[in-house]
């Protein structure tokens, strides 16, 4: 069976799979959970039998659901799961509806993570976001003081800036960023990706498609009850221009035998040793296409093409990643 290479995550951090493995699908979160239990624990476990050992959770993700399914898949095999869990985020009916991030509340949700996850120790712990509500020192000096109780191993962020990446870095060691980035989203190239390189801190890169975008499996118009259709890029003429630039990546990956999604999610694992493409999965029959993504490689004609065709600012529109 093929496993995945480990690397680093940030200089000198924990060994962990160049791929990781999204959970947020198989939970409730945003709309209806589509898949079963069982297949989605399954799919967790393969993950664990192939080498994918980053599991990314949130303790939002279906109310606390998303944090139990992992506790359940990786009972009796704890060492072989990296665990990363996410906090902040308030949720009432599926919708989101604030963020809170004080100490007093982190130290809160930290409990009930562990418990939910059966586990003594979180990987890697990190506010979804960051805003003004609490200063980012309050933030992270205190997860600080949850590593030194022995409650978490690792700091992380998520879909923060370079000034906020910076300053959580300067109260204590940031291992690594959490960021969405793909072909259709390259505004973190300017700041972001290049400060984080800078202090020696990996890179989590999730929405690999951009929503989907980059599947090739997207039709004009959507769905009118879909999420998507409040974003601008997903609306009207935007979205008809979008697709004929998909139509591109659909090209290339026809040339070179393969799928636009491993296209997109190969293109974001070619951009650095010191990032990983997060992938979300619920069905153990997606492993071995994500994984065979990880192996294709590019000629540097084939990455001049994509970096032309897809040049910050040649997806027309917005979305929730930039703000």
């Amino acid at each position: 069976m093929a496993t995945i290479e480990k690397i680093a995550l940030g200089n000198n951090g924990p060994l962990v799979s160049k791929l990781g493995l999204g959970c947020m699908r198989m939970s409730a979160t945003w709309g209806p959970r589509t898949n079963d239990e069982a297949e989605s624990i399954a799919t967790i476990q393969e993950a664990l039998d192939r080498g994918i050992n980053f599991l990314n959770t949130g303790d939002f993700y279906g109310s606390g659901h998303n944090e139990l399914l992992v506790g359940k898949a990786i009972k009796g095999r704890r060492d072989d799961a990296f665990i990363s869990v996410k906090f902040g985020a308030i949720f009432h009916n599926r919708q989101l509806i604030g963020l809170d991030i004080r100490p007093i509340a982190i130290k809160n949700f930290i409990n009930y993570s562990l418990v939910r996850l059966g586990v003594e120790t979180i990987d890697l712990y990190q506010p979804c976001r960051l805003n003004d509500s609490v200063p980012v020192e309050d933030v992270i000096g205190t997860v600080a003081d949850l590593i030194k109780e022995g409650k978490v191993r690792h700091l992380g962020v998520s879909e923060i800036t370079a000034d906020q990446l910076k300053k959580a870095n300067a109260v204590y060691p940031v291992s690594a960023l959490e960021i969405g980035y793909s072909l259709a989203d390259r505004q973190i190239e300017s700041e972001l990706l290049p400060t984080a390189k800078e202090l020696g801190i990996g890179v989590v890169a999730f929405a690999n498609t951009a929503e989907g975008l980059l599947t090739g499996e997207m039709k004009a118009p959507l769905p009118a009850d879909t999420y998507l259709s409040h974003f601008t890029r997903f609306q009207g003429d935007n979205l008809i221009k979008n697709l004929e630039k998909v139509e591109l990546l659909k090209q290339l990956a026809r040339e070179k035998g393969c799928t636009p999604t491993q296209l997109a999610i190969a293109w974001v694992n070619r951009q650095g040793e010191h990032i990983m493409p997060l992938v979300s999965m619920s069905r153990r029959s997606r492993l071995p296409e994500n994984m065979q993504a990880m192996e294709i490689s590019f000629t540097a004609a084939e990455i001049n093409q994509l970096n032309t065709d897809f040049a910050p600012g040649a997806i027309l529109g917005s979305t929730y990643l930039q703000r």
